[in-house]
C-alpha cells in the first residue's frame, strides 16, 4: 500500500485503474474497447490489432461523472498518439495512448472524474 500511495505523490497526473468505455480510430480501423487505466494525459487500453508506435489516433471516452450525489455521463473527444504496444498473451495488444491534442477543459473533466476515487490529499492537481 506504502508503495502505491508514493507512485501516486510522484506523479503529477496519477493513473487510476478503471475499466471505461474507449472508442479509437486509427488507419481506418475502430476499435471499441475498455481502459485499463487512464490519467488525464493519456491511457492504457487491449486492442485487437497491432497498433505501431507514434500511430496519430482519434479518442472517445464516457466518463461517468458523480455530480450532487447524481450521475452524468460526460463524452469526451481527442487526438492522440500510441506511444507503446505490447503482445499480450492471450491475444492482441495492450496500447498506451498519450494525449497529445486535448484541450485544458477536457483535461479538467478527466480530472473530475479521477478525483472521484482519490484520497482527498491526493486530488489530480489542475
Amino acid at each position: 500500500m506504502t508503495r502505491q500511495i508514493r507512485k501516486i505523490e510522484r506523479r503529477k497526473y496519477p493513473r487510476l485503474e478503471k475499466t471505461i468505455p474507449l472508442k479509437i480510430a486509427a488507419n481506418g480501423y475502430d476499435f471499441i474497447t475498455t481502459t485499463q487505466n487512464v490519467s488525464c494525459v493519456g491511457a492504457y487500453c487491449h486492442v485487437a490489432k497491432y497498433v505501431p508506435p507514434f500511430t496519430k489516433v482519434m479518442v472517445k471516452l464516457t466518463l461517468p461523472l458523480i455530480t450532487n450525489h447524481e450521475r452524468k455521463d460526460r463524452d469526451l473527444e481527442c487526438k492522440g498518439v500510441v506511444v507503446r504496444s505490447e503482445d499480450e498473451k492471450n491475444g492482441g495488444f495492450n496500447i498506451a495512448i498519450f494525449f497529445n491534442a486535448i484541450t485544458n477543459s477536457q483535461r479538467e473533466i478527466i480530472s473530475q472524474y479521477i478525483n472521484q476515487f482519490l484520497p482527498q490529499s491526493y486530488s489530480v492537481r489542475r
